[in-house]
């Protein structure tokens, strides 16, 4: 059984008489311990590839299941008690709680999926996200994204504003990760971080692409 799965997935958005296909038909597998790096230019469709993966997002066609269950087409608070529980989530912007602490945004999302216990406290745990730079932001965020030990993480961009030994440090702990059974996907432009992964998959224009 696959960790996560997503099957012909299609997403449009409108603006006024405009009509963007976001994705094509896109359907990716995530194994329990793989580590998958999804390549693509801006605007190829990954964002909206894992806001869709996460149930942040509705596709308009298609389906994703999560741990062998139907993720898509659940209500709201269904698919929030299911991602909090089993998918940890790193967004390009951060996914940080600007007015809280990181120990306290690692407590919430533990919080949130019923595994409250004294997290391990990474550099800084008593900043707020706008005392803290860009490596250690991203630092942060991965921590708190890995709070509730969950079965899937999904990055996006968790390496884009940090300088070369940053982009280390987070690989090893993505590679810790994989180690222990979590199923990871990476939207990344850093080959070097791409090299490293299981799997490569190329996004252009809202479809996997061969190459």
């Amino acid at each position: 059984m696959a960790a996560l799965s997503a099957v012909d997935l299609y997403r449009f958005f409108h603006n006024g008489d405009a009509e963007t296909l976001a994705l094509r038909g896109v359907s990716v597998s995530l194994a329990a311990g793989e580590m998958v790096a999804l390549l693509g230019a801006s605007g190829s469709g990954k964002s909206t590839l894992l806001n869709c993966l996460a149930g942040l997002d509705e596709p308009d066609g298609g389906h994703v299941d999560l741990l062998g269950q139907r993720l898509t087409r659940r209500p709201e608070a269904e698919r929030a008690r299911r991602r909090a529980a089993h998918v940890g989530i790193l967004m390009q912007s951060h996914n940080l709680i600007p007015v809280l602490r990181v120990m306290d945004n690692m407590v919430l999302v533990m919080t949130l999926a019923n595994r409250l216990d004294r997290p391990r406290a990474p550099g800084h745990a008593s900043a707020r996200p706008a005392q803290l730079s860009g490596g250690e932001l991203a630092r942060a965020g991965l921590a708190v994204a890995l709070a509730a030990a969950p079965s899937v993480l999904l990055a996006d961009e968790p390496t884009g504003e940090v300088d070369a030994a940053t982009e280390q440090q987070v690989f090893q702990v993505l590679a810790a990760q994989r180690a222990a059974g979590t199923a990871i996907l990476i939207a990344t432009h850093s080959e070097a971080l791409a090299a490293k992964a299981d799997r490569v998959l190329r996004m252009h224009d809202g479809r996997l692409v061969d190459v």
